[in-house]
């Protein structure tokens, strides 16, 4: 497939993220970005769509994950590991969380740094994508 009819095949979904459970929703967004929902599926060629996901503060963390699930981070400085544990990060910066998760099930290569690109997340049910005319997609709570 050409790159220009890839691009014109392009659609907006959007995903409202209450009371979903985040990982499965990370699976069901990173296959729409991967491009795996269509027939057209070439593994290293960018044929996904854009998805959009609003909410992202009411997703939810199944078990123990709020308190044990820790997040690190580094600043490549000597000393300079920090911790977040999840429900601090739900808390504070939603959005990080549900790109983190997403950004977990893409390749680690330059085809899954553009892929990230067109996912766009939200903190509330707000965004500035309406003149694309996202269509809803259906994930399981």
């Amino acid at each position: 497939m050409k790159k220009r009819e890839a691009l014109a095949q392009r659609q907006w979904f959007i995903v409202d993220a209450t009371d979903k459970v985040l990982g499965r929703l990370a699976v069901e967004v990173a296959k729409v970005l991967r491009g795996k929902h269509k027939p057209s599926f070439t593994r290293h060629e960018d044929v996904g769509d854009f998805v959009i996901v609003i909410n992202a503060r009411e997703v939810r963390l199944t078990g123990s994950k709020p308190e044990k699930k820790i997040y690190v981070r580094h600043s490549e400085y000597p000393g300079g590991i920090q911790f977040t544990a999840a429900q601090k990060m739900l808390d504070e910066k939603p959005e990080a969380l549900v790109h983190l998760a997403v950004k977990g099930m893409l390749p680690k290569s330059r085809l899954g740094r553009k892929l990230r690109t067109k996912l766009k997340v939200y903190a509330g049910g707000e965004h500035p994508h309406t003149a694309q005319k996202p269509q809803p997609l259906a994930i399981r709570a």
